[in-house]
């Protein structure tokens, strides 16, 4: 976003500054009005795309498509969002009913906003292509696309929000608690070569034997004139080559050896309430299609008069596969 002014959308705010969401949302920082908002953008966008598939009709399916199809989604959220939440508190979260409304509205959201996106790819085919089995499939696929998108970044949300420890708590008050012992490395040693008193040649193809020597201590060295002066032995860390130096004046660098590097969305350290948002994934899935099926006609056939509803019959797998088998 240019600037420091907050965009009008709150579609554009998600797609570019999705970690101002999700950090409003950890710290539950007007999150009614956040909530709203989505609430508000969805359900125009989802009535828009509900206008084009009940198009292919009459507009008066187009208008009760456009009313329908919010109101799928909503329904749908309000059947299965207590279910998401004591998942949560089963398993020692401390998300509130806030926070899981704000991340499953963000994905709706998402979710919406890019369907109704696709809604003039549909129109075109609506005009082009009249046929009502390709329309449906075509739509369904767009809708099946838009909420993979939406509810990765459900999962996403919920990760960060695990990263802050509000899905396992206990797991990351103990690892903060926890003193990492450091243990104190000896001092590195340095083999220098002996001092060699002046006058004094040393036998024929022997050198100066290396003498053992901390970091840090004074080494007599011999100058031309006899003297001897003490120079420092240069630090060395753990790993270096024995007799290696640093250049004059070039920085040392230190590591940690004693803190093992910490290691993020290793499997292992996953909370169980991240395994069972996947499970409630799914079954958000399973009670939207059944909805889906229970409000229908959103398309509706053209060989049939117009009904608001229609009798509850079959299920949604077994349509789809009859209307690809008629393809």
């Amino acid at each position: 976003m240019s600037g420091d002014r907050p965009s009008p959308l709150v579609i554009e705010r998600i797609l570019r500054d999705r970690g101002s969401i999700w950090q409003q949302i950890v710290a539950e920082r007007d999150l009614n009005a956040l909530t709203v908002r989505m609430l508000s953008s969805s359900a125009i966008a989802l009535a828009c795309y509900g206008a084009v598939l009940g198009a292919f009709h009459s507009p008066l399916m187009a208008l009760t498509s456009a009313l329908k199809l919010p109101l799928l989604f909503l329904v749908t959220l309000a059947i299965c969002l207590p279910t998401l939440y004591l998942f949560n508190l089963v398993f020692g979260a401390r998300l509130s009913v806030r926070q899981s409304l704000a991340l499953v509205m963000v994905a709706i959201t998402v979710t919406s906003m890019l369907a109704v996106a696709f809604a003039p790819i549909s129109l075109f085919f609506l005009i082009t292509a009249p046929d009502y089995g390709f329309f449906k499939l075509l739509n369904v696929a767009i809708l099946t696309l838009s909420a993979v998108v939406g509810l990765r970044f459900l999962t996403g949300g919920m990760q960060v929000l695990n990263d802050h420890g509000l899905l396992a708590p206990e797991a990351a008050n103990a690892q903060a608690n926890t003193p990492v012992a450091v243990q104190a490395a000896p001092a590195p040693v340095q083999a220098v070569p002996a001092a060699v008193p002046a006058g004094a040649t040393p036998a024929a193809g022997q050198g100066a034997e290396p003498v053992a020597v901390p970091a840090g201590a004074a080494v007599a060295e011999s100058t031309s004139n006899g003297a001897a002066t003490a120079a420092p032995v240069p630090a060395q860390w753990a790993g270096q080559p024995v007799g290696a130096s640093f250049p004059p004046g070039a920085p040392v660098a230190q590591r940690p050896w004693g803190s093992p590097p910490v290691r993020r969305g290793d499997p292992s350290q996953r909370p169980a309430s991240m395994t069972l948002l996947y499970i409630w994934i799914l079954l958000f899935g399973f009670v939207g299609t059944q909805l889906a099926w229970t409000l229908r006609p959103f398309f509706g056939d053209p060989g049939q008069d117009f009904a608001f509803f229609r009798s509850i019959d079959g299920n949604f797998y077994a349509e789809i596969l009859r209307t690809i088998a008629n393809l």
